[in-house]
């Protein structure tokens, strides 16, 4: 069961510490389509540019309550929750305040725990709670690998792939050994691909020979309706349902269930 005990609640990072690799984009869309299963799922935003709020068309004036806010526990996480258009998805938005963040937690102690402690057992009625990380492997980043019971990795198809997925593996068996050591990973998702580039192909193929099981069969292309799709305020599954991305994030969430049963299954066997 993890870090939170009340129910089988899963709390799951999304981080890689490069950007442009899809990870907010994975991180809003495996949550809609999950959503749709139906799963009780909320994201918490983390990153201070908060594009995963505005991926749900939260405007910066909606976000007084947000996820600096709780961190510095000046409000309740409960209140900070808002709905979005997706039914049974909720999302805690984030604004630029978190930037001063880890300054004014640096001569803290046990900072690398504000998170954990701020939402542990709060959120006991969510069966997933995600959260979208800042591409650094800052405080922020740290505090939701302590929170979490696992990490999602996506990684983009392209020639540094394997050097970002080496170093943040390191991290988080960092972490593992320092602050969590129930931290597992959930997995590694290849999005942007294109496979008419014999790029992309290489490194998928070298990316599955050295990471295994842990890759998802799925694969997100690279695809002009995701990349539109937070402009318009919406998860691409609601802005164009049929299109490539979408039925790739459709296909990883069947997928990402797949694999909860199985650990699910191996835990009752194992007593």
């Amino acid at each position: 069961m993890g870090i939170y005990q009340n129910k089988m609640t899963k709390v799951i990072t999304v981080a890689n510490q490069k950007g442009g690799v899809g990870k907010t984009t994975t991180a809003v869309n495996l949550a809609t389509a999950l959503s749709t299963i139906p799963k009780k799922i909320l994201l918490i935003d983390l990153d201070p540019q908060g594009n995963a709020s505005t991926g749900f068309g939260i405007s910066p004036s909606k976000r007084k309550l947000n996820s600096y806010s709780i961190f510095l526990n000046k409000v309740s996480s409960r209140d900070a929750i808002q709905g979005t258009e997706v039914p049974g998805l909720y999302i805690i938005p984030a604004n630029n305040d978190l930037s001063a963040f880890a300054v004014e937690i640096s001569n803290m102690e046990n900072r690398e725990y504000l998170l954990r402690n701020v939402i542990q057992n709060e959120f006991s009625d969510f069966d997933y709670v995600f959260i979208d990380t800042p591409p650094t492997l800052g405080l922020l980043t740290i505090n939701s690998l302590v929170a979490c019971n696992s990490v999602l990795i996506p990684t983009q198809c392209e020639f540094y792939a394997m050097e970002g997925l080496a170093q943040l593996l390191k991290t988080i068996q960092r972490i593992q050994q320092n602050f969590n050591k129930q931290l597992g990973i959930q997995g590694i998702v290849l999005t942007m691909a294109d496979r008419r580039s014999n790029l992309s192909v290489h490194v998928e193929s070298e990316v599955r020979e050295h990471f295994k099981e842990l890759v998802y069969a799925t694969v997100v292309p690279r695809n002009v309706k995701v990349s539109e799709a937070p402009s318009f305020g919406k998860p691409v599954l609601l802005y164009n349902y049929k299109c490539p991305g979408s039925q790739s994030y459709v296909q990883l969430a069947k997928e990402f269930l797949d694999r909860e049963r199985l650990i699910l299954g191996e835990r009752e066997n194992n007593g």
